[in-house]
Parts: structure tokens; sequence; C-alpha cells
């Protein structure tokens, strides 16, 4: 069971202050969340990709590479790439240099975007939004497979028998499919036999155990060792000394962040009960003392699958400082606790 920390390296307003910290801030500080995280014995930190005031990382390989060097063994995902506006060579060779860089750390997690600021960015139609996701899976696949590649595709230029370079240091570079839980993008992991992250960031957790059934189906019907596949979970959460404390905390920025969002995506008001309801054993929301926060995480994997599972913290902007005990005390306190627990379970299986 791996347990890691995603950053979308968010930028809005504080909440008391109403102070809007500057992207140049905000990256440093991801940075020492990172080397934080590796110090603490966390299994992998991924960074998502935005195009927009609020966020200020475009480019997760590049906040990757700048802790690369700092840190020792954490695993550098991107979490997710907008792989349907962006050039899959591109995308390879940056990862295949944070690989170089890290000695072998490098992942990407491949996802279609929730966020749409990066098709007219680049110059791609949204009504193109599934096929150029397709075909650019396809052409990453290939080149991961081929250091030459011969490739043709209906939106982006063919490629005849060229090198991509430079090649990783991982003989495979891992490739995840990023979901937001709908049918068609679990079947597309399983069929390519691609690891799934799953976006559970509302609702009943249990509720996505039939979509990561569904995955493993459509992988064994295309032949691939469903015995090898990984699932992970991206969900919001907070770890404090005290639940009660933790909750406090989490609840100003995470209403604010829902509600800036909801305004967009036509949800509806996110108040106190909403997030109560969210933080429950049943609820969506991993926020509490270390030992709640470790027994919904191990329910999960218990009842659902997953075998990765990454807090994203923090959503909208908080206190560095919190932000970095969280992390401390999911890497001291949670993730023992987990592992612990997953092992015996495992054991008593066989």
């Amino acid at each position: 069971m791996e347990i890691g920390v995603t950053s979308f390296v968010e930028t809005k307003p504080d909440i008391e202050t109403g102070i809007v910290m500057s992207h140049a801030q905000r990256l440093r500080e991801v940075v020492e969340e990172i080397v934080l995280a590796d110090q603490v014995g966390l299994d992998v930190f991924g960074i998502g990709e935005h195009h927009r005031e609020d966020y200020a990382a475009s480019s997760p390989a590049i906040v990757l590479s700048a802790a690369a060097s700092l840190t020792k063994r954490i695993r550098l995902t991107s979490a997710v790439t907008v792989l349907s506006s962006a050039d899959p060579v591109r995308v390879f060779q940056d990862f295949a240099m944070l690989d170089g860089i890290s000695n072998g750390r490098a992942e990407i997690i491949a996802g279609r975007g929730s966020f749409v600021e990066s098709f007219p960015l680049f110059g791609y139609g949204l009504h193109d939004y599934d096929e150029l996701f397709n075909e650019n899976i396809e052409l990453l696949m290939k080149i991961r497979s081929s250091e030459k590649v011969t490739w043709k595709g209906g939106h982006r230029p063919a490629i005849h028998n060229l090198g991509v370079y430079p090649r990783p240091v991982q003989s495979s570079l891992p490739i995840w499919i990023g979901s937001g839980g709908t049918q068609s993008s679990a079947v597309r992991a399983g069929l390519l036999g691609l690891p799934l992250m799953l976006a559970i960031i509302g609702g009943n957790p249990m509720n996505f155990a039939p979509l990561v059934e569904l995955y493993k189906k459509a992988a064994a019907r295309a032949g691939h060792d469903v015995s090898q596949l990984q699932v992970g979970s991206h969900s919001i959460g907070f770890v404090a000394e005290d639940t009660e404390r933790a909750a406090d905390i989490f609840f100003p920025s995470t209403q604010y962040g829902m509600n800036k969002l909801g305004k967009e995506r036509g949800w509806s008001y996110y108040d106190r009960s909403s997030y109560d309801a969210a933080r429950s054993f049943d609820g969506a929301l991993y926020v509490g003392d270390p030992e709640t926060v470790a027994q919904k995480i191990i329910h999960l994997r218990k009842h659902v699958g997953i075998t990765r599972f990454m807090m994203y913290v923090p959503l909208s902007t908080m206190p560095h400082e919190q932000v970095l005990r969280a992390i401390e005390l999911l890497g001291t306190e949670v993730a023992p606790r987990v592992r612990e627990e997953i092992a015996k379970w495992e054991a008593e299986k066989e």
C-alpha cells in the first residue's frame, strides 16, 4: 500500500487576510513540501497541471525536477498531465529527463482534464476532447515502448522512424490513467493495461468498488495480468493531532475552494454540514487525527481495492506550516498504521 500527496499548487486568497501569494512563492513552498514528504517516508508526490490564475504549476515536470535532486526515494508524478492538449513527444521527453535527474523515480498520470483552459491556449477544440486523448495516449505508449517511432494520427503531424530522446532510466516509464470516475475511463485503462488513478472527492468512496471491478474485467478481457494492476485514489484530506482541530483548521479554505469551483460548475452551496458529512467514516474527506485517517484509508483498501492513496492537501490556500505538519503526520503516523494493518490483512488472506 503506497501513501502519498497530491498538490495543485493553488494560489487562492488567504481566508483571513485576502492576500494572494505570488506564483513564485507557492512554487518554492511546494518544493519544500515534496522534500519533507520524502524525509518522512511517503511513497509518492503528484503535481497537477493547470493553466489558471489561481494555480501556479502549468508544467508538473519542471516543479518535480526542482525537487528531484533534493530527494532520495519518493516517486514523482504528474497528477494529472492534461494529455489531450499536450504533445506526447514533449511529455515523454520532459518526464524522461525527470527520470534521469531523479534516477528512476518519475511517473506520468495522464488525463483528459477536468479544467479546459489548456485547449484554447494551445489551439485545440473541445469537440475533439476524447479523440485527442485516445490518439495521444496511443502515441505516448508507443514512444515508451520504442526508441524509434513511426506513427500517424488525425491531429498531430506524422512521425516517420524518428528517435525520441532522452530515454528514461526506468525500462518502462510508468503511465497511469487519471479518471474522475467515468466507466469509459476505467474501461480504457483496463484495456490498455495501465494503472488507474481515481479522483474520489465526493459521495461514498465505496461506490467506486464496481468501477474498479469494471476496470479489472476490461483488463482481463484484453489479456493483461490483473494481479499486477494498481488502482489509486486522489482524495482531499488533512491530518492534525486531534480530529476536531483538524476539522476546524481545514474547513475555511475547503469551503472557499469548493464554493469558488461550485459557482463555475453549478454545485450547491458548500457549508459546514456538507463538510462534516463528507468527513464522516463513509464520506470522501480524509480529515482527522492519524488514527481516524488511517482507518478510513484501510477501509478503502479492503473494500474498493485501492493500492495507492494520495492525499490532496491543501485545498485552496493554507498557512505553509499547517500543510507541512499535515504531511509530516501523514508520513510518520498515518502511513505506518496503514502499512502494518494492510500487511497483516494480506498475510491472513494467504
